[in-house]
């Protein structure tokens, strides 16, 4: 049965989506059947997987409010090369699920309750949660197994993670009992600089969570990737960038926490 893995980090910026894009299609490229989950409205990940965002008859949003059933929305396969990747767009339209789903019968259940029909045939389901703590985020928390969280190399990195934690134990305590935090995984590391080793070793220091050993390198090539519509193990597979979502993806495959679910 699949593994629901939401990738959320209320701060932009923080490598979010390019994680998700990039995890799933490394998880892909390793033999996993996996299907990606655009949250966010800007859809970012719909569009960093070459699927035209702007031309979708049908999206997450219309299966969320009960228009289509959710293969009606699904694109299988929408890269070459192979990969057992499915995706449910996103676009603009899913900003108005914030105020709709608030009138709707059980609103934090809808996208656990959709996915239920569709978990069975994947390894992995990646949920790209939009950059705020609202009932879009809410859904893909209370619907996912574990939570994935990117942080990156800056300054302020553990700003809003308290509160990011909070929420997700608040989910855990009212909505969803077998909820985990997936682990913690440090974005954009630049190791020229002595800002990123001493960010590194604070998180550590002061986070009470699992943090992967893999850390996914400030990258050319992976910031240009979604321009073309591809993730980076097939936008330039020789990579640093590329390297560390492999590592990434043979860590999340490994995660002893998985024995527990």
């Amino acid at each position: 049965m699949g593994r629901i893995i939401a990738v959320a980090n209320q701060k932009g910026g923080v490598g979010k989506t390019t994680t998700s894009i990039n995890l799933a299609a490394c998880l892909a490229e390793k033999g996993k059947k996996v299907l990606a989950v655009d949250m966010d409205p800007q859809g970012n990940l719909t569009s960093g997987l070459g699927i035209d965002k702007n031309t979708l008859e049908y999206t997450i949003y219309h299966a969320m409010s009960g228009e289509i059933n959710i293969g009606e929305c699904m694109i299988v396969h929408p890269l070459e090369h192979g990969l057992d990747l499915s995706v449910l767009p996103a676009n603009r339209d899913l900003a108005g699920a914030e105020v709709e789903l608030v009138d709707a019968e059980d609103p934090q259940h809808i996208l656990k309750n959709l996915l239920k029909s569709v978990k069975k045939k994947y390894d992995f389901i990646i949920i790209d949660c939009p950059p705020a703590l609202g009932m879009l985020t809410i859904n893909s928390m209370t619907a996912a197994d574990t939570v994935l969280v990117p942080i990156q190399c800056e300054f302020f990195a553990l700003d809003g993670l308290s509160q990011l934690i909070y929420t997700i134990n608040l989910i855990k305590k009212k909505l969803n009992k077998s909820l985990e935090i997936e682990g913690v995984v440090f974005t954009m590391y630049d190791a020229r600089t002595n800002l990123s080793l001493e960010v590194v070793e604070n998180v550590k220091n002061n986070l009470d969570q699992f943090i992967y050993k893999t850390i996914i390198p400030r990258n050319v090539r992976l910031a240009e990737a979604p321009s073309f519509g591809l993730p980076i193990n097939l936008y330039d597979s020789r990579s640093s960038g590329a390297q560390g979502y492999r590592d990434l993806a043979d860590e999340v495959i490994n995660n002893k926490l998985y024995a527990k679910l």
